[in-house]
């Protein structure tokens, strides 16, 4: 079996590798050769923690595996990260554990990723501001991410703790971009693209603070009862997600579709238009969404592309099991 630490991953994978990853991900879910399986996640009760386990299986490239792990919001205060995870990857011919693979960092890369995917193909192509909602740990690598997609000239910003902010503004320092904090309806009047990547249970944007032609990348509802914007928003919206099933149970459609709003059948699955089966963007004034509710064959992907980078660089451990 193989071992790849958390300590690793960084010297290991880049944004591009999750990207690329990703992206064939999404493509393959499309043509019907990928699928996730139901995920488990639940509060235990225990240090105010979310816990639970997704999986799938890439019939294409035998990728079979799952992620285990959650949230624990007071870890920062213990000095380690808030969202733990670990990928367990099997082999698909044997059911053997191939390897186990730190999750922490794949996690925030893959999210990331996913955004920047749906901004390349959905945002529309003269997009200027980028609006980022949330400014906890993931925030950052989104704005690195979403950077790359577009010749943005304005990041503006809103979170819960405006103090946290901070970080996000040396991010856009580094890239030679103005930064502004804002409070929401300049945040919404002002973006092109926004991305909103919060722990939220109450919707924090509304559909009135949305200007015509935005796209949206939600990247932090996955859970049950979680909720970043309003569901009247996702309803005036053309709605893409990584997974349809996913997002109507804990993704940001689950409210919109609880409500009647919308429909399962009008949400569109990403890799439809990565493959072009279906356009993305009707118009310039369309607002278009991305539900993005984190799935199991994104885990799978990034870390299979760890384990493939450690054993041609000589630094996978390998054990016997």
């Amino acid at each position: 079996m193989i071992i790849i630490p958390e300590s690793a991953i960084a010297e290991l994978v880049t944004p591009s590798d999750c990207l690329k990853a990703v992206e064939e991900v999404f493509a393959s879910m499309a043509n019907k050769s990928a699928y996730n399986f139901p995920v488990i996640r639940e509060a235990i009760g225990h240090a105010d923690a979310l816990y639970g386990f997704k999986s799938g299986f890439d019939r294409k490239s035998l990728t079979l595996g799952l992620k285990s792990g959650g949230f624990w919001p007071n870890n920062a205060s213990k000095g380690l990260t808030n969202h733990q995870s670990t990928v367990f990857l099997f082999n698909a011919d044997t059911g053997k554990c191939r390897a186990v693979v730190g999750g922490n960092l794949l996690t925030a890369l893959r999210t990331a990723a996913a955004s920047a995917i749906s901004i390349k193909y959905l945002a529309r192509k003269d997009a200027k501001v980028l609006g980022m909602i949330g400014a906890g740990h993931q925030s950052t690598f989104q704005l690195r991410a979403a950077l790359q997609q577009r010749q943005f000239e304005k990041v503006v910003a809103w979170n819960f703790h405006p103090e946290m902010l901070c970080r996000l503004e040396q991010v856009a320092n580094d890239e030679g971009l103005p930064f502004e904090a804002v409070d929401l309806d300049h945040l919404g009047a002002e973006s092109d693209v926004i991305i909103s990547i919060t722990s939220s249970f109450a919707p924090v944007l509304k559909a009135t603070q949305v200007r015509p032609g935005t796209h949206l990348a939600c990247m932090g509802t996955d859970t049950k009862g979680k909720q970043e914007v309003e569901a009247e928003l996702v309803g005036i919206a053309k709605v893409f997600t990584d997974d349809i099933a996913q997002a109507v149970t804990i993704g940001e459609c689950q409210h919109a579709v609880e409500r009647g709003i919308i429909t399962k059948d009008t949400i569109i699955e990403i890799g439809a238009v990565i493959g072009g089966a279906n356009h993305g963007r009707s118009s310039a004034d369309e607002i278009t969404l991305f539900d993005g509710t984190g799935i199991a064959l994104q885990d799978l992907a990034v870390a299979s592309v760890a384990v493939d980078l450690a054993l041609a660089k000589g630094v996978a451990i390998e054990i016997d099991f």
